[in-house]
């Protein structure tokens, strides 16, 4: 492999055979370390893998010596295996505005639910052990009693996301029957969720009443046959339908179905188990409200307004939840023992009403003080527009922020920011492109949005600041 220093030095081209063995290269010294830290496997693999892609570069005479010498090969291999260790899930810092945003990983979760999950995840816990009785348990006893506390119901049961919620509660309680909702409800949600299809996957047939704008309480009543299962609402927590409209609340429906003997069914999705109006925020609806409004199963999730894991979360009368709960597919859906420990933590947070907007960080981020956003712009500000010079001028600018993932979606959070704009008119949307890939090249990706012709950065969820300002000098070498 060895080559005249003078050939290395004026960057001769490598040939084939100038490139080392992989025994050659697995014995120098510095790989030694690799190999003791990671074994044998791993590194040999990537030496290969390493060696293969310089063979096509020395046959395309894309290859100098100097790229075969021990240094930059073991500084290749290096990269090369820490790229391999590194995870595809990543830590991100959110400046898109969005504060629960879907893309993003939704909820941040609490101080207190990761200090559960590693207290719990590390060793045996009673995930289905009964501590009292030594006998076996019920994964759902562990949050049965917080949820019945919070929200007033006779039961609860979790699964593991909102959507599964819905489709176990219509199939064991309306499978093989019809199921009657407002066609104004039949929402799509992300990822081609869509209620009629949903109900066709539980078995049950969907019937639908009123018209897209205006639904009656008639409407509901003669629609009941003797093969209606339930009557079901459906929050539309991702659009609204504004102008000439009406439609029927749950306490106007609840008598009509329990009239029939039916169990009336309403899917809140975002789930907010405060009402957020006290920190200034639109109302949504709340579970305790629509129980105590006469509905027989509520459902809503654990990942959004409420703050915590992924989760969906059914709560109600103790013999309509007993069903839900004993319907064969309750297990296929079911929630691990992650997700449920760390909602156990997030929901005892709950007990604690009045420092929720310090504890719980979606509510932290939703009532942060547009004061203190715009003061942490005017620290940023200097720092970002010296980082982006000269090709870019940044600006301090007011934004409007959204609470994210169908939640209250024509609402706006008055927020502060960067607005980063190309100092050449010319090839404007080329260079926001470059600079938006910079940002999300870095160690810790930093992502906003494009815009009018500038990318915005939406300070209200940046609590990372100084690990921010910790890259701005690779922004901005990667920026020349």
């Amino acid at each position: 492999m060895a080559a005249p220093e003078e050939s290395v030095v004026h960057g001769s081209k490598a040939a084939p055979k100038d490139l080392p063995s992989i025994d050659k290269l697995l014995r120098l010294a510095p790989v030694a370390a690799l190999l003791a830290e990671h074994g044998h496997t791993l590194i040999a693999n990537e030496a290969r893998a390493l060696l293969d892609g310089l063979r096509v570069r020395a046959l395309a005479q894309d290859l100098s010596l100097a790229d075969v010498q021990p240094e930059p090969l073991q500084q290749a291999l290096s990269t090369r295996v820490a790229a391999r260790l590194r995870s595809n899930m990543r830590a991100v810092i959110n400046l898109t505005g969005t504060v629960i945003h879907t893309n993003l990983g939704r909820a941040l979760l609490a101080d207190a639910a990761l200090q559960q999950l590693l207290a719990l995840m590390s060793g045996p816990n009673n995930l289905e052990y009964d501590l009292a009785s030594g006998g076996r348990g019920d994964r759902d006893d562990l949050i049965e009693g917080l949820l019945c506390e919070l929200t007033g119901a006779e039961a609860a049961t979790v699964v593991n996301n909102n959507a599964a919620a819905v489709l176990l509660s219509i199939a064991a309680l309306g499978r093989g029957k019809e199921v009657i909702v407002s066609r104004g409800e039949l929402v799509e949600i992300g990822g081609a969720f869509r209620m009629p299809d949903v109900m066709a996957s539980a078995g049950a047939t969907l019937v639908e009443v009123g018209t897209t704008n205006r639904t009656h309480p008639r409407d509901y009543e003669s629609a009941i046959t003797p093969q209606t299962a339930m009557l079901m609402k459906v929050h539309t927590s991702n659009y609204v339908v504004q102008g000439f409209t009406a439609a029927v609340d749950e306490a106007t429906l609840a008598p009509i179905a329990h009239a029939r003997g039916l169990p009336l069914v309403t899917d809140l999705g975002c789930g907010a188990l405060v009402d957020l109006s006290q920190w200034g925020l639109p109302k949504e609806p709340l579970p305790q409200e629509m129980l105590a409004a006469g509905c027989d199963v509520v459902t809503f999730s654990g990942d959004k307004l409420l703050g915590g894991p992924q989760a969906g979360l059914i709560v109600g009368s103790r013999d309509y939840v007993q069903r839900i709960r004993k319907f064969p597919m309750k297990r296929a859906l079911r929630m691990s023992k992650l997700p449920m420990a760390a909602l156990e933590a997030t929901l005892r947070l709950y007990l604690r009403p009045e420092r929720l907007t310090q504890d719980l960080p979606t509510l932290r981020l939703l009532t942060r003080p547009l004061a203190d956003i715009e003061a942490q712009a005017q620290r940023l500000a200097p720092f970002v527009a010296q980082a982006v010079a000269p090709r870019f001028t940044v600006a301090i600018k007011p934004m409007q922020g959204q609470i994210g993932s169908g939640s209250l979606p024509v609402e706006r959070l008055p927020s502060a920011g960067l607005a980063i704009a190309p100092l050449a008119a010319k090839g404007r949307g080329r260079a926001l492109d470059e600079l938006a890939s910079a940002l999300r090249s870095l160690p810790l990706p930093v992502i906003g949005r494009i815009a009018e012709d500038q990318l915005w950065l939406d300070l209200r969820c940046l609590e990372q600041e100084p690990a921010l300002l910790g890259q701005l000098d690779q922004l901005q070498q990667a920026l020349r």
